[in-house]
């Protein structure tokens, strides 16, 4: 089991504590990554795009012209594709784009997704953001002081409210809670950062994950 530096929320060091092998230290699983990020993305489609067929558009009761002696293709709609105001052949209609995944390729996903995060040091645990009240300014400082820049995805627990409301306004921050982490969000941000009560151990992590990427678009 590696261990990295606990942080405190000055940037000093506040001891240590250990990344559970099962969460952080597995081979990284790119075709499945690959998988759950894509169909992840493909149940945020809303999917209601939708063309009118040939008998969806209004008009075209008549025959255009009569049939023979014109010198041209017999037609017998202008509601018909080839005419400009008619039907779209073979558009969009509204549809589902979500896909199922099954849940262990989700979660082994989300370990891959950490351990690649952990692999280049990128993972950092706080002891407590310390925050009493809402302030931006103390998010900030705080992010500074532990040396975190980029894209910076922070896990907040229930009770941090303080904490998720200074944190927010920041643009290159994503909030997160920890039942809700995903190998998506966490591939997007350079940074990953845990305070130390929603460090995720063991199998339990993200569960509810698994059931995000069908329900994404709902």
């Amino acid at each position: 089991m590696a261990s990295i530096t606990l942080k405190a929320v000055d940037g000093k060091d506040a001891g240590t504590v250990d990344l559970d092998d099962d969460v952080f230290g597995v081979s990284p699983n790119v075709p499945v990554m690959h998988q759950v990020v894509t169909a992840q993305l493909a149940a945020r489609r809303s999917g209601t795009q939708s063309t009118k067929t040939r008998s969806e558009v209004s008009g075209g009761g008549a025959k255009p012209y009569r049939q023979k002696g014109t010198g041209n293709a017999r037609q017998g709609s202008t509601r018909s594709p080839q005419f400009a105001g008619g039907g779209v052949a073979l558009g969009p209609k509204p549809r589902d784009y979500s896909q199922k995944t099954p849940k262990k390729m989700v979660r082994l996903a989300l370990r891959s997704a950490l351990s690649d995060r952990a692999a280049q040091g990128k993972v950092v645990v706080v002891d407590s953001w310390g925050i009493d009240s809402p302030k931006t300014k103390a998010a900030k400082s705080a992010l500074e002081a532990l040396g975190v820049d980029g894209a910076v995805l922070v896990v907040v627990g229930r009770d941090d409210a303080a904490a998720a409301l200074s944190f927010r306004n920041l643009p290159h921050v994503q909030l997160i809670g920890p039942g809700e982490l995903n190998a998506y969000d966490v591939l997007c941000n350079d940074w990953v950062v845990f305070t130390k009560d929603v460090l995720p151990t063991g199998t339990p992590v993200s569960a509810p994950a698994a059931e995000a990427i069908e329900t994404e678009a709902s």
